[in-house]
């Protein structure tokens, strides 16, 4: 596994490193042996680097990595992420940013996660009208506490960046980066390698499309994070589907998995790129790191982007309620 950068000062991290928003549920049922199968496989593959929010099972995801973490003591790097609340009586989301729910936030973390620092802490989602400069200032002084590592940010535009930047080092930008959704390359892409900040691309498979074997919405379960997303609708589906066989068609005729091809794909965009899919599947993730290993030229790279229709794909990235604290870029 090749490892690179996460931000000019580091970590080294594995450059296909594991999302585990899966381990709570969101594409499915996820049992705890299975998580720790899961992250148990990680290590053997290594990858370094495991990345999880609060706001993941209300904090299912961090206990399963914590409890992993005390029967194996791996050497990893840990990033969680917080920002986003939800009101169980309700059912609703909202975004706080506010310094005291972050520290308190981030002390949550700290004890579901059993561990004295959390290496790489994000925003998850901005609060759009709390200036950026007073949550990065209230997360540089945890910072210097020691209870957090380095400072990231999620979903947020250029500007947002380059402001939150000029506070206290952005160590890593994460943003939604595949074949299906490349916003990123407008101007995020060449910015954060410009400012020395780590790129960290989730959903690189397209939520599972970008592989030999697609997801059905027919056969989703009714808590699937999928069944609500546009792209997944019955208007977009058999489009996005279709369009992507060509995809799913090169890879195969070269005898490489598509998952892999298309991390790899990621990984060729950038050395500040580093890609973190999401899984339940051990053998899911072994394709996905079978990527690090291929090298493209930019002749495969154009070649691949040439398969896609030039209106790929059809549907927004996300419903009304899942955009929410998400700075359109």
């Amino acid at each position: 596994m090749q490892e690179r950068w996460l931000g000019t000062l580091g970590p080294r991290v594995s450059s296909v490193s594991l999302g585990c928003m899966n381990l709570a549920g969101a594409y499915g049922t996820c049992s705890e042996d299975e998580a720790l199968r899961l992250l148990d496989g990680a290590i053997d593959l290594g990858v370094t680097h495991f990345d999880t929010a609060d706001i993941y099972g209300m904090g299912i995801s961090e206990e399963a990595i914590a409890k992993f973490l005390r029967a194996k003591h791996p050497r990893i790097t840990i990033a969680s992420k917080g920002g986003i609340r939800f009101m169980r009586a309700t059912g609703q989301r909202y975004i706080d940013n506010s310094p005291a729910y972050l520290k308190s936030a981030i002390d949550n973390s700290l004890r579901r996660l059993g561990v004295e620092r959390i290496d790489l802490y994000y925003v998850h989602r901005r609060e759009i009208d709390r200036p950026i400069e007073e949550v990065v200032g209230a997360l540089a002084q945890i910072k210097r506490s020691g209870k957090i590592g380095a400072i990231g940010l999620c979903e947020v535009t250029p500007e947002t960046l380059k402001r939150a930047h000029m506070v206290d080092r952005i160590s890593a930008l994460q943003c939604e980066y595949s074949l299906w959704s490349r916003n990123a390359e407008r101007e995020l892409l060449k910015l954060t390698a410009d400012l020395g900040i780590g790129f960290v691309a989730f959903s690189p498979i397209a939520r599972g499309m970008l592989t030999s074997n697609p997801p059905n919405p027919e056969n989703m379960k009714p808590r699937d994070f999928r069944r609500r997303n546009p792209r997944f609708s019955d208007e977009n589906y058999s489009r996005n589907l279709a369009a992507i066989q060509p995809f799913v068609t090169f890879a195969k005729e070269r005898g490489v998995d598509p998952a892999s091809l298309a991390i790899a794909w990621i990984l060729a965009k950038g050395r500040n790129v580093i890609a973190i899919p999401g899984t339940r599947s051990l053998e899911h993730l072994k394709a996905c790191a079978a990527g690090a290993e291929l090298r493209l030229s930019e002749a495969d790279v154009k070649a691949i982007e040439d398969l896609f229709p030039q209106d790929f794909p059809w549907g927004a990235r996300y419903g009304e309620a899942q955009r929410i604290g998400i700075e359109q870029v």
